[in-house]
């Protein structure tokens, strides 16, 4: 185990240099360059590098940061450090791109994220002494997307890329799931992303905090009312790009549609790690796509998928817990030492083994890491969780019946997504007691029998809806929720007021807009009463439901704010509907609604 570093590690043991890197377009780059201070001839280090929207402070030559790289481990084990402010951000020339489109067929002066990260590479081979010829690149969420985009640059010294949360597919990831608008993980993104107001370089935030006047989110965003509000002078006023296009693009256009990186994740030929958490409030999608694309696209490749039980960018903590949940030893430091140094020092020092799992993910339920030569597991079964009118949960039993369940949804008085007072989308509310949902008329709960031996889920969930609706259009949220039995104990972890007994923890949730169920591109109505089937995807999971434990599912029609709310009118983009829009609506779930799971026997 390697000793904490002092506060001045980084300073006793690097210097550090800055270089603004020329493109082949005449862009230069803020770069900054820390060089173990032990390199020489007799002594050379790899590359390993992050390319990053969100800057690399401290600038200037004499000043240091706490930490280098993705972790201790390895700004201890000494690697030459690179932190680069992409286009258009921060220190570096250019205009910036949301997303830079990957452009298949480049010219000689075309650029795009990965023909910037080749010219980066090929300056600094050429630049920085003493190192021995090899690149890695690591990045978490935006940066992420950076390491992915880099990873098709092509270059012959890159042998070793980590997305790590990454962004992938905008519009899905932090934008629009299945059309569900992210509303206060977008509503505080964005006025801090702005940095640069006159196009010139900068090393100071221009960006400030929007004043809430509350810490209520949930009332906050609820007297904010239709989101064609927020061009309102005291709200983003119609000034921020990032916050106007998304509210100008609720549909998969082109404009999301060329900021998918998934299609261009080809032609890879150095190793990957893709990295992710299982509580990923904001890009679960990218993690486990993001390694099925790369699988699927370059054959062959040495190409590994690492999950455990984090939220968003967790592994760099201890990982022991979140909220009340405890998983019994710090996985975030686990994986650091274990996995993450390990990958880079075998492929970029040429050091241990490349005896890696294909798929090296924590069990949550149990508590102990398992590894898997495929994700997910080739062994697992497919079976049915049927949804039965009157509150059942059955299982691969389809129930024979014409009946269904009802609730009234009212856009007036949404279903809050967390019972914490927040102005922003906390942490831990993605393993969260759901009993308060439960008790709401506007919920739907479905209860499986008391399970007499352990089930384990691996894998993604598929959600097939019945549905009819009084209105033309309606969301649709589906939870997965491991109910505790009344004997269960509370631990050392358990928040203060909280009984563990008949704890309906959320396991893995997500929705729909509803009229995306038959294109993502070209929604459509609601025909006031027809019963249609809605289908979509809840991401990967790996949990065992243990003995004495049931498996529930809820469905709903509001997560608010997390999700913005629909009119439940049919309106060609729900961000200009006006207040007379919304109505109530009454939803019913019909049988033969399912959710489709993969379980290991």
């Amino acid at each position: 185990m390697a000793q904490t570093p002092g506060n001045n590690f980084v300073k006793d043991n690097y210097t550090k240099f800055e270089y603004q890197i020329p493109m082949r377009d005449g862009v230069k780059l803020f770069t900054a360059v820390y060089v173990p201070k032990d390199a020489a001839p007799e002594r050379k280090y790899p590359f390993i590098m992050q390319r990053t929207p969100y800057s690399c402070r401290p600038y200037g030559a004499g000043n240091y940061p706490q930490r280098l790289g993705p972790s201790s481990f390895i700004m201890q084990d000494k690697f030459i450090v690179v932190y680069q402010d992409v286009r258009g951000r921060w220190m570096s020339e250019g205009t910036f791109t949301e997303m830079t489109p990957q452009k298949e067929n480049k010219g000689p002066s075309d650029t795009d994220e990965s023909t910037d990260t080749y010219d980066t590479i090929d300056w600094l081979l050429k630049n920085v002494a003493n190192n021995n010829g090899k690149v890695g690149q690591w990045g978490i969420s935006y940066p992420g997307f950076y390491a992915s985009a880099g990873a098709l640059s092509g270059h012959p010294a890159l042998v070793a890329s980590s997305p790590q949360a990454p962004i992938a597919d905008l519009w899905r990831d932090d934008s629009y799931h299945n059309g569900l608008f992210m509303l206060p993980h977008n509503f505080n993104f964005y006025p801090f992303f702005t940095n640069r107001t006159d196009g010139q370089p900068t090393s100071v935030p221009s960006s400030k905090a929007f004043n809430f006047g509350t810490e209520d989110g949930y009332d906050f965003f609820l007297k904010l009312g239709p989101l064609k509000n927020t061009q309102k002078p005291q709200w983003y006023g119609g000034k921020d790009p990032y916050w106007n296009g998304n509210l100008a693009h609720p549909n998969y256009d082109d404009f999301w549609k060329d900021r998918n990186i998934l299609p261009h994740l080809k032609g890879i030929r150095h190793a990957v790690m893709t990295v992710g958490g299982w509580y990923d409030a904001e890009d679960l999608h990218g993690i486990y796509k993001t390694y099925e694309a790369i699988e699927k696209q370059n054959p062959g490749i040495f190409n590994i998928l690492v999950a455990g039980p984090w939220t968003h960018g967790g592994w760099n903590g201890g990982g022991e817990s979140l909220g009340n949940i405890n998983f019994g030893a710090k996985t975030g430091a686990y994986y650091q030492e274990n996995t993450e140094l390990r990958f880079f020092r075998y492929f970029l020092k040429g050091e241990g083994d490349a005896n890696f799992p294909e798929a090296q993910m924590f069990e949550t339920g149990t508590n102990q890491w398992k590894s898997y030569d495929t994700w997910p597991p080739a062994s697992a079964v497919k079976k049915n969780l049927f949804l039965v009118p009157g509150g059942d949960l059955m299982v691969d039993k389809e129930p024979n019946t014409t009946s269904s369940d009802s609730y009234v949804s009212d856009p007036k008085k949404p279903v809050p997504f967390t019972q914490t007072i927040s102005i922003g989308m906390n942490a831990d509310y993605m393993v969260e007691d759901q009993r308060f949902a439960a008790r709401r008329p506007d919920v739907l709960t479905y209860e499986g029998e008391v399970l007499d031996t352990n089930v384990t889920i691996a894998g993604n969930i598929k959600v097939s809806l019945k549905v009819s609706t009084t209105g033309t259009d309606a969301d649709f949220m589906v939870k997965l929720i491991d109910i505790y039995p009344n004997d269960a104990k509370n631990d050392t972890g358990t928040a203060k007021g909280t009984k563990m007994s008949n704890f309906y923890q959320l396991v893995r949730h997500d929705g729909i807009r509803g009229k995306f169920r038959k294109d993502r591109s070209k929604p459509v109505p609601f025909v006031s009463g027809k019963v249609e089937e809605v289908a979509f995807e809840l991401m990967d999971v790996l949990h065992t439901f243990q003995k004495g434990h049931k498996i529930a599912v809820q469905v709903q029609s509001t997560m608010f704010p997390l999700f913005d709310i629909n009119p439940q009118k049919f309106v060609p983009n729900i961000n200009e509907a006006s207040e007379k829009d919304f109505q109530k609506a009454t939803i019913r779930v019909h049988g033969g609604s399912k959710l489709s799971v993969n379980v290991l026997e």
